[in-house]
């Protein structure tokens, strides 16, 4: 049903994670009790009536405010698209009330470096638009990609995903990435920042060293010291590459003094703008230890600012990654370990291991093809590092406010504040027990519609004709 399913944890009534048995007490037909779930709290609470306010008053909720405390119970006031005010009591007079009843309140999630909008079945070539030609296209916008009508985006969203950064994907500097809502009839109305980030996968650092009879496809050999002067060539081509980017962007800005300077438009080049200038992220994917020491070398040498994604071996390299202050986005929590000399649970264990140092890091699923169907599980991967050490306060701060700070919509998104946008989600339990069950969702002020192609397909087989 979803990865490590066997591993999950579950919220014992105390509120304290723990360890699932395989054989726990997950019902034999939980998604029909999902879906049962939501028609039945939609039914109770009234949404008609509360579908054309503009000002609403929740209480009775517990409320996850995450840049606070939980407020057990709160109550939170919005109007229109904006929180208005967040206390344990407010002023709502004029406002339409919508009681929770006890029911819990969190800020809408945020899944960074995904593939979702861009992949729908990984088997199918011709539903995939993930992966550019060419070694560098810093001038590819993922964005203008995303598929609205993807049957995985009301999935993922009924789970409480609000929010996604769609990858771009292919050669060394693939391109940028936008942060886009899980709501919208065109790309243009889903994405609220452009550029996110620009996307940059380092080059692969090891060598293989097995022999040529090893190999099946002896044309595909390469000796040690052959690799090596691969390896090298590609690290000099993307330190060449940023060379000319930056002289691109230094005549630039000496055109604005001197018209007659200005070079030659690039889209290429003037793609590369904001990211010189630290205005946005770099994102620089690398999972091996000699990557992620090289290309922080290299961020350091030329005054850049980036963000590790992948980050599978970061935990290793802890102290200087914090030292550096640069934030990880962590996504091997299900990874089988690198090494043999790993223990079991090392990828477990990676993000309270980055936390404990100092390291500001979110968690993520992957932007494989495979994995964008998968988005909608993110609570319960971030789950598996509560179980192996990881304080639930962080956890939930690694899927909501950190990845807004990341992409640099911190202060819409990421936290229930007053002042933020009204996007948020209730549950009828801990988002991280996979029993729970999300039962609404607002994204800006606006509820969605919970009807997914899984609710259609089991209210159609539900209702089939039964023969004898």
């Amino acid at each position: 049903m979803r990865k490590g399913i066997a591993m999950m944890n579950r919220i014992s009534e105390n509120g304290n994670i723990k360890h699932r048995n395989p054989a726990g007490s997950i019902p034999h037909s939980i998604f029909s009790v999902r879906c049962s779930m939501v028609l039945l709290l939609g039914a109770t609470l009234g949404s008609a009536n509360l579908a054309n306010a503009e000002r609403i008053l929740i209480k009775d909720a517990i409320v996850h405010t995450v840049s606070g405390e939980t407020l057990s119970p709160g109550e939170v006031l919005i109007d229109g698209s904006k929180i208005i005010e967040v206390a344990a009591k407010v002023n709502g007079s004029g406002a339409a009330v919508l009681s929770l009843n006890g029911q819990h309140l969190y800020p809408g999630l945020i899944a960074l470096d995904t593939a979702l909008g861009l992949s729908e079945i990984s088997g199918v070539r011709s539903t995939r638009d993930i992966v550019e030609v060419g070694d560098y296209t810093p001038e590819v916008q993922s964005w203008i990609a995303v598929n609205p009508d993807s049957e995985l985006i009301p999935v993922t969203r009924a789970n409480g995903i609000t929010h996604v950064e769609p990858a771009p994907q292919g050669g060394i500097v693939a391109g940028q990435s936008g942060l886009v809502a899980l709501s919208g009839w065109t790309s243009e109305q889903m994405v609220i920042k452009k550029p996110a980030g620009l996307h940059v996968y380092w080059p692969g650092m090891e060598l293989d060293t097995r022999p040529k009879d090893k190999f099946k496809d002896k044309s595909k050999w390469k000796s040690p010291e052959d690799q090596a002067k691969e390896r090298q060539a590609k690290l000099r081509s993307l330190e060449d590459f940023f060379d000319e980017a930056r002289a691109y962007a230094t005549a630039f800005d000496a055109s604005k003094k001197n018209p007659t300077l200005a070079p030659e438009r690039n889209p290429a080049w003037e793609s590369m703008l904001p990211f010189l200038t630290g205005n946005a992220p770099i994102m620089v994917h690398a999972d091996d230890l000699r990557q992620i020491k090289a290309a922080l070398k290299w961020a350091e040498t030329n005054q850049l600012k980036i963000v590790l994604v992948g980050g599978r071996d970061a935990w290793m390299l802890a102290d200087k990654i914090a030292a550096a202050k640069v934030p990880v986005v962590y996504e091997h929590i299900f990874a089988q370990p690198a090494r043999d000399v790993d223990r079991y649970d090392v990828n477990f264990r990676a993000p309270e291991v980055l936390r404990a140092a100092g390291v500001t890091f979110a968690i993520g699923m992957g932007a494989d093809t495979f994995d964008a169907g998968l988005v909608k599980n993110l609570p319960y991967t971030v789950a598996q590092s509560i179980a192996f050490g990881l304080p639930e306060a962080d956890a939930l701060k690694s899927m909501t406010l950190v990845p807004a700070q990341l992409v640099g919509v911190a202060d819409r998104l990421g936290s229930i504040e007053a002042g933020k946008e009204a996007t948020f989600f209730m549950t009828d339990g801990n988002i991280f027990d996979i029993r729970s069950n999300v039962s609404r969702v607002w994204i800006a002020g606006k509820e969605m519609n919970f009807a997914t192609r899984h609710t259609r397909l089991y209210e159609k087989y539900k209702n089939r004709p039964k023969t004898n």
